[in-house]
């Protein structure tokens, strides 16, 4: 049923209607209908902050971290406030002293419009401003022109002051970002456990249960695991920083390696010690602590750092050996850099190998070396002879020269999928009656590094026999899946 009523108002009050007459192109009876609807809102808004003091408090330190739905923000901030700083400073401070709370709001902005740096600067209680500044935030950035985005540059939270510092950004996204990095770092955690509650609980529960001895780890490396490799584990941490492990500095990758070995709860305990890593762990089976040494020899010189993993009972020290690093990146990139024939790189390595005599005791740091190495022959052989696809036959054709030119005798077999590879001798690691077991070390790796290079991972290697272990001789079996 309609109503007609004859009202009648002041010219200040005509004024203060105007931006809901104009938005109604000029329908009186609409934007009074939408100034009731506002104010009955606003009476609900203002009832609902009828709660107990304590509650009210509890309420709002549960939701720290966690942003206010967009459709929540606009109903407790009216959206036109965006057009001016000024009206949105007054608004706000007369709503916080509606709702009785004893919050103070100052806003600081250029004289640009849309402006281009705000600065906030609230005063109160500790659990109320940070709540405000998290809405206030987010309501100028959700609202600042895509062509000129608001972003949030610092936040400085003092006792009873909390400090914003807005400016213009080049990207609306990057912008949204920034809310989240300074005001929802739960948000993500928020919507993966409302997305998949029973799943969460279920982990939560194990982890309390195993008193946080479970183990999570990417399925990529468990898979690696179980088929008896050594995993890299550089999924996780590529995707923490979002980039390649290449690409990450060596402070950060240090950093990210901590998070990600604390937190998967792989190790107890990292410490960083400048360029030293220090794990605290609870594992018993030597094995084991060998493979996690050298899972994390491994990840670093991905990272194109050398070091030197020791042990104790309970800990693994890795030490960073850049003067190892830096011979070894010497040698390979003579080695790709080099014109001349596949004779003289042979060469090169050869002499190498004898010098390894005058290196300290790194074994780690060997490994990393030789599948460089190993990678590297393979690339330079298969430039120099015309090879677009590795198999099994050309794979055991380019060892038959190499072991030919560095006078090591050895048999080969192959049978379909498997290659049986016999050493019989070894002249580079055995010198007269003496035997060098980090030459051998090493050239085993660079075996590995040709083999994982030419059939991409995708090798098996299993080990029947070598001098190390006691034998007369060296042999491994090789088969493609």
């Amino acid at each position: 049923m309609m109503v007609t009523k004859h009202i009648s108002l002041t010219q200040d009050y005509v004024e203060k209607m105007k931006p809901y007459i104009e938005k109604h192109k000029g329908n009186f009876s609409a934007a009074i209908r939408e100034i009731i609807n506002q104010a009955e809102k606003s009476s609900l808004l203002t009832n609902s902050t009828a709660i107990d003091r304590s509650l009210f408090k509890w309420m709002l330190n549960e939701i720290e971290g966690i942003l206010v739905p967009d459709e929540v923000l606009e109903e407790i901030i009216d959206s036109r406030l965006k057009n001016s700083i000024g009206k949105l400073e007054e608004y706000l401070n007369h709503k916080f002293r509606e709702l009785k709370w004893d919050i103070n709001l100052a806003l600081k902005y250029d004289g640009n419009s849309p402006p281009s740096q705000v600065l906030i600067e609230i005063r109160g209680k500790p659990h109320e401003i940070k709540f405000v500044a998290s809405i206030l935030s987010q309501f100028l950035v959700k609202n600042s022109p895509e062509h000129a985005p608001l972003k949030i540059r610092s936040v400085i939270n003092f006792e009873d002051c909390i400090k914003v510092e807005l400016s213009r950004s080049n990207n609306k996204e990057e912008a949204i970002c920034s809310v989240i990095t300074f005001f929802g770092g739960l948000e993500e955690v928020r919507k993966a456990i409302k997305s998949r509650p029973a799943f969460w609980k279920s982990v939560i529960t194990r982890h309390l249960l195993s008193n946080y001895n479970m183990v999570t780890i990417h399925r990529n490396y468990f898979e690696d695991l179980l088929a008896g490799k050594v995993p890299m584990g550089e999924i996780t941490i590529e995707n923490l920083a979002r980039r390649t492990i290449k690409e990450i500095p060596h402070k950060e990758m240090l950093s990210l390696i901590k998070e990600v070995y604390e937190t998967s709860r792989v190790v107890d305990k990292v410490e960083i010690d400048q360029d030293t890593l220090i794990l605290f762990h609870n594992y018993r089976n030597q094995k084991a602590i060998e493979k996690l040494k050298k899972i994390l020899v491994t990840v670093l010189e991905a990272n194109g750092h050398l070091y030197d993993a020791k042990s104790t009972a309970n800990m693994i020290v890795l030490t960073h050996r850049p003067e190892i690093g830096i011979k070894i990146n010497e040698i390979v990139d003579n080695l790709k850099t080099s014109n001349s024939k596949f004779d003289k790189e042979l060469i090169m390595f050869l002499a190498f190998l004898k010098g390894l005599k005058n290196l300290p005791d790194i074994p780690l740091s060997l490994t990393s070396l030789g599948r460089r190495i190993g990678k590297t022959l393979m690339q330079e052989y298969e430039k120099e002879n015309g090879i677009n696809k590795w198999d099994l036959e050309n794979f055991k054709k380019a060892f038959e020269i190499i072991d030919s030119k560095l006078h090591r005798e050895s048999e080969w077999k192959l049978d379909e999928k498997n290659l049986l590879y016999t050493i019989k001798k070894c002249h580079l690691a055995t010198e007269e009656n003496t035997f060098d077991p980090y030459v051998c070390y090493t050239i085993r790796e660079t075996f590995k590094g040709a083999l994982n290079y030419v059939f991409k991972n995708q090798a098996e290697l299993e080990i029947k026999k070598l001098l190390t272990h006691g034998d007369n001789f060296c042999e491994v079996l090789i088969r493609i899946p």
